[in-house]
């Protein structure tokens, strides 16, 4: 780490400093160094989206903002959820002495290097670069915790979730036919296929795109560190659902997810907090993969442009292994994911249960996700104990010799990072 050499470097100094001040009398130093930080930069799986604690943002305008209300523009600083669970906070970084979460939730590559208000659905803050400039003025940045790829001009992590479970609550409670029952027209009611979430093209474009704004945090970086050492660590992304559901899952009534028209069992599912079709899950991990891709090639990328940097890819895809959503009986109850959750109205009161509720209700409940999208963007992303894991394998990543780890819970709960 570049701490560690650092601290060997200053060594060798005072020893010398003190053998010449016998001979001669030295002036003090004319500034004392700067402390150490940890930054993290990215989108909602950085900042901390799920794990609740949030902090007040400051907006473009050098205003702080505390929540808003959930009536509130969703383009709020707020929202970016900046959260003091979040794993950057939970990690365990000797030597450094202070930690800055500058991600935002819904980030993408535009805002590295832009003000995020100046694209669609982009939240009043200044760019993630802007703010890394401020910090350097003060601090010196030795670890930097890089999150982007599952937000781009292409897809976003959001708009995939919502498309999946929107089918599958779609599916349980309307017919086929009942297209007036959602905002925006009708809904598709079959499972997710691979096409639905990102295609090959997507997420070669993706690719580029994210390497193109990492390249702008390296070049930054190597301008403004006080000392020119640091690491940044590139996370990949962690499927908040299992390869399939729990048995007890599977169906209810007598009714599985294949046919039209399945209420208890979609009541069931939202209850464990995985709306979705079991079709849908293979997809869906195929698609956490292609993130994977996006990250390790643009790490590949970089550390061939930038050899003296130290970049680490961290794979997280197994860190939630046998505590994702439904993948127990007692879900959401000891997953380390954020179960689906909406509310009725922009109320700041969750509904937990959808059990014997009909499809006029079904319908108001699903449309205030999309009037008012921070009442239910939390879902499906790491919990606060899923962060803690995630600051976990964070540490692991931060001192390791090796430039790719993956971070693996095991049946037992433990974390290894190798």
């Amino acid at each position: 780490m570049p701490r560690f050499r650092r601290t060997a470097l200053a060594a060798g100094l005072t020893i010398a400093m003190a053998a010449l001040s016998t001979a001669v009398a030295l002036p003090a130093p004319a500034s004392a160094a700067l402390p150490t930080a940890a930054v993290a930069l990215g989108d909602s799986f950085i900042s901390g989206e799920g794990a609740g604690a949030y902090t007040p943002v400051v907006d473009v305008n050098g205003v702080s903002q505390g929540f808003p209300g959930w009536t509130a523009a969703n383009n709020n600083a707020f929202f970016c959820h900046r959260s003091a669970n979040a794993s950057l906070n939970q990690a365990n970084l000797p030597g450094i002495q202070n930690r800055f979460n500058l991600a935002c939730s819904g980030g993408q590559p535009h805002d590295i290097a832009n003000a995020s208000q100046a694209r669609t659905n982009g939240r009043t803050v200044a760019s993630q670069l802007s703010q890394l400039r401020a910090v350097a003025q003060t601090q010196d940045i030795d670890l930097v915790l890089v999150g982007l790829g599952s937000n781009n001009s292409s897809f976003t992590f959001g708009s995939v979730a919502e498309k999946c479970a929107n089918r599958f609550i779609a599916d349980a409670w309307t017919g086929w036919w009942e297209f007036w029952a959602y905002l925006n027209g009708p809904v598709e009611q079959k499972p997710c296929s691979d096409a639905d979430l990102a295609t090959a093209a997507q997420i070669s474009a993706a690719t580029a795109e994210t390497t193109a704004a990492v390249r702008q945090i390296l070049t930054t970086l190597d301008q403004v560190d006080a000392d020119g050492q640091h690491r940044v660590v590139f996370q990949d992304y962690t499927n908040p659902l299992p390869l399939d559901l729990n048995p007890q899952f599977h169906e209810e009534d007598s009714r599985d997810d294949t046919r039209d028209k399945f209420r208890d069992l979609g009541a069931e599912r939202y209850a464990g907090g995985c709306p979705i079709h079991r079709a849908s899950l293979a997809p869906g991990h195929r698609f956490s993969q292609g993130l994977g891709s996006i990250v390790k090639s643009t790490r590949d990328t970089l550390a061939a442009e930038f050899p003296a940097d130290e970049l680490v890819y961290l794979n997280v895809q197994q860190a939630f292994n046998g505590a994702r959503l439904c993948e127990q009986t007692s879900s959401p109850s000891g997953s380390l994911a954020t179960p689906i959750r909406l509310q009725d109205g922009a109320t700041g009161t969750f509904v937990t249960s959808l059990a014997g509720k009909d499809k006029i209700a079904i319908q108001r409940i699903a449309n205030t996700c999309v009037t008012y999208f921070q009442t239910c963007q939390e879902s499906w992303h790491p919990n606060a104990t899923g962060h803690q894991v995630l600051g976990q394998c964070l540490s692991g990543a931060a001192s390791t010799s090796a430039r790719s780890v993956a971070c693996v819970r095991a049946s037992n709960g433990a974390i290894s990072v190798s």
